[in-house]
């Protein structure tokens, strides 16, 4: 019915009741209501006679899906309604911890104060729900990232040495991704395509890796990854491709090339499925390593020529590094580059050696920038849970039948989860390899308390993961400050 009469006439999203002056997007219930209002242009900040907006209203009402969509859409969570009430206060109030840490993780403000003096975390001492805590850990956090005097970076021509960003891949873990990025941007005081000159990513890192690129910020990024995710992970796996090849095509274009955007140089992984054993690929905005050897196979077959980076197009090489098996079907050749690095960081480190390399061999050494720091971000670690059996055998009764159907199960999963370690050796290499040629390495990876799902929809679910993330980069602040000492030489 609300869509009927939207489609002959959207401007009723404007219209206001004479009582409190509120739109339309005020009164929405449900999640669906707000979305299709938004949809036909409804202004997500608009505000009632009580200056209260939309968000403030789902806050009061409990209405935790509508405060999603609005938070996703851009709401603004430090905006003062009635009393002077910001969606943090309202949320205190009515003691609705999910909508609390929603509202943090987005940005809200625990030290605002209202019209009687009171801030969130005043209101969260006087509360025994053990909130005090939560919003203190928020207050220092807020504090530190505000980092007024860590701004003052040396430019890429003022620096001798390359600095490398690494992003794992982990599907709509990105959002970890995305915290941990706005995190360090909000403490250099600078967005992270200024900080870095090289930019490598895997799966979900390999598109935000491109986003950061062609210059989205990283708050986008979030309200977008939480937005698409409905779009994408629709019915059952594997997921139609569609919704994902438009959702790319409308960030980075349709025919936007790789080499449209040349600084910071850009990686992203790939896995050439047309052939066994696959090889990775690496999709660049830069002509390759002439240096570069490739893994040489005995073959009859002849391959395809690859497709060179000035003609590679953004999406297309996006859409590559996410065909993650049984979630989306192979784009041409292609499948996901986590299968083969689904932490890109010693690949990356690989590649600039090579470049470098090239560099000299042409006569052009002066050009050569060793690296200076490598930074890694995962996309968070699992709990460790026990497994019962990976025993697999011959049955001779129906019990060793369900025995082995189970032990397959769990073989199978462990079998996926090791190729696509992200957390374990492949940190370790890393790690030495730095130390080894005295280069400064940092990983950062929380803890999470549940295992997300690469296809999780649930946002309580992402919320908590988010949340989670929050708490860690409270916990690693000391080592997040030598990082911005680092990236401030």
């Amino acid at each position: 019915c609300a869509q009927a009469i939207l489609e002959v006439d959207a401007s009723q999203v404007h219209s206001r009741d004479p009582r409190h002056e509120a739109v339309p997007l005020h009164w929405a219930k449900k999640a669906e209501m707000t979305l299709l209002l938004l949809k036909y242009g409804s202004e997500v900040n608009l505000t009632s006679r009580t200056a209260d907006m939309a968000l403030h209203i789902a806050v009061k009402r409990g209405r935790f899906d509508c405060a999603m969509v609005l938070l996703t859409h851009g709401a603004n969570t430090n905006a003062k309604g009635q009393d002077g009430n910001t969606p943090l206060h309202l949320a205190m109030k009515h003691d609705h911890l999910d909508m609390i840490k929603a509202i943090v993780v987005f940005g809200g403000d625990v030290e605002i104060p209202n019209d009687f003096g009171e801030t969130p975390g005043l209101l969260a001492a006087r509360n025994s729900k053990g909130y005090k805590d939560l919003l203190y850990v928020s207050a220092t956090l807020g504090q530190f990232l505000k980092a007024p005097d860590m701004v003052d970076s040396p430019r890429e021509g003022e620096r001798n040495y390359d600095r490398l960003l690494c992003l794992d891949g982990g599907g709509i873990r990105g959002l970890v991704l995305i915290q941990l990025l706005l995190a360090i941007e909000k403490a250099a005081g600078r967005p992270i395509r200024e900080i870095f000159d090289w930019i490598a990513g895997t799966s979900t890192g390999g598109i935000l890796a491109l986003a950061i690129v062609h210059g989205k910020s990283m708050d986008y990024m979030r309200c977008l990854y939480f937005r698409m995710k409905d779009m994408v992970f629709r019915g059952s796996r594997p997921y139609e491709s569609e919704p994902l090849d438009e959702f790319l095509k409308k960030e980075f274009g349709e025919n936007t090339k790789m080499t449209d955007v040349q600084k910071p140089k850009v990686i992203v992984t790939g896995t050439l499925c047309d052939r066994q054993p696959a090889e990775l690929h690496l999709f660049r905005n830069y002509p390759a390593p002439e240096t570069k050897i490739s893994t040489e196979y005995k073959t009859t077959a002849t391959f395809k020529p690859l497709t060179q980076p000035e003609d590679q197009l953004v999406w297309r090489a996006a859409r590559c590094s996410g065909a993650a098996p049984t979630y989306f079907r192979p784009i041409g050749r292609f499948l996901d580059g986590g299968l083969l690095a689904n932490n890109p960081t010693l690949d990356a480190m690989a590649e600039i050696h090579e470049y470098n390399k090239t560099l000299i061999n042409k006569g052009q050494r002066q050009k050569v920038r060793k690296l200076g720091l490598v930074v890694s971000l995962g996309t968070g670690k699992p709990p460790q849970v026990p497994v019962s059996s990976v025993d697999v055998f011959r049955p001779t009764n129906p019990w060793e039948l369900a025995k082995t159907v189970f032990g397959a199960r769990e073989l199978g999963k462990m079998v996926v989860d090791c190729c696509t370690d992200a957390d374990g050796p492949a940190v370790n290499r890393a790690r030495a390899w730095c130390e080894m040629t005295d280069i400064p390495y940092f990983r950062l990876s929380p803890q999470l308390h549940t295992d997300v799902m690469l296809d999780e929809v649930n946002d309580s679910v992402l919320v908590n993961a988010l949340w989670d993330t929050q708490l860690y980069i409270y916990q690693q602040r000391e080592q997040l400050e030598r990082l911005v000492q680092y990236l401030c030489r």
